[in-house]
């Protein structure tokens, strides 16, 4: 991962890279550890979850390796201006993009509060451009939430997050918490799927660190999905919450 010694800043839209219409690499077919197709169209009843917290490489790891209900994981860049960009066009600062994790999962099996909950603890959302040793605005922490249910979630997440970080020393959440909708993501290239996996580097660069701090569950502190009144916890972190005038969470497809 490249290692930045200038202050990080994103480009606007004129000072970035134009990018192309039509990516300059293919993606495989299947993810290397759960043998499901990487991109979709995703069974019927399957969610997608964004989320950027630095190198992605380990961050895809930490969802991949989750016991029960992840369908496929994939990484990619987002929340810039750049089409279809490479990796080094990302790293060079001037595509706007973050690394991302892309997390098609069953909600049924595993709720998105659960997968807040894998994000937020597995990196530090305090440092802003950085995270760790890897400087740069693609390790930025962001979560691109598909659906209002999704957004409110979030939110309130980091809210109750917030205060336990607060509590224990560390500042204010840097966080970017966006609508996906015109964020594209796109898939990266093909040697950065599953990086980590046993078949490719198992032992290979993870720059990938928590605060240390937990988040408590929804049900502890009333953080969990949204409804029309408020915020009402979940009961459990298998089945999440679903407004009915909102609908499932971050339906794929």
């Amino acid at each position: 991962m490249f290692l930045h010694s200038r202050t990080p800043q994103l480009p606007t839209a004129e000072q970035a890279l134009r990018g192309r219409p039509e990516p300059i690499f293919t993606v495989p077919d299947r993810h290397t550890v759960l043998g499901n197709p990487l991109l979709g169209p995703y069974p019927e009843g399957l969610e997608i979850a964004d989320f950027g917290m630095g190198c992605f490489w380990g961050a895809e790891r930490k969802f991949w390796q989750l016991p029960t209900g992840v369908y496929t994981t994939l990484v990619g860049y987002q929340g810039g201006f750049t089409e279809h960009p490479t990796y080094e066009e990302v790293c060079s600062g001037l595509t706007g993009h973050t690394e991302v994790v892309r997390v098609v999962h069953d909600p049924g099996l595993i709720s998105y509060e659960r997968l807040l909950q894998v994000f937020w603890e597995s990196h530090n959302p305090t440092q802003g451009f950085r995270q760790g040793n890897d400087v740069g605005t693609q390790y930025r922490s962001a979560a691109h939430t598909h659906t209002p249910a999704q957004a409110a979630t979030a939110a309130s997440s980091r809210a109750a997050y917030q205060k336990v970080l607060t509590s224990s020393g560390y500042g204010t959440i840097t966080t970017e918490l966006l609508p996906a909708q015109g964020r594209t993501f796109y898939p990266a290239e093909g040697y950065h799927q599953q990086y980590l996996s046993g078949s490719k580097n198992p032992d290979g660069y993870c720059g990938l660190g928590g605060t240390g701090v937990k988040l408590s569950t929804p049900s502890e502190t009333n953080w969990g999905a949204s409804c029309p009144t408020g915020i009402a916890p979940v009961e459990s972190w298998a089945k999440p919450s679903i407004d009915p005038l909102i609908g499932a969470v971050g339906r794929a497809g």
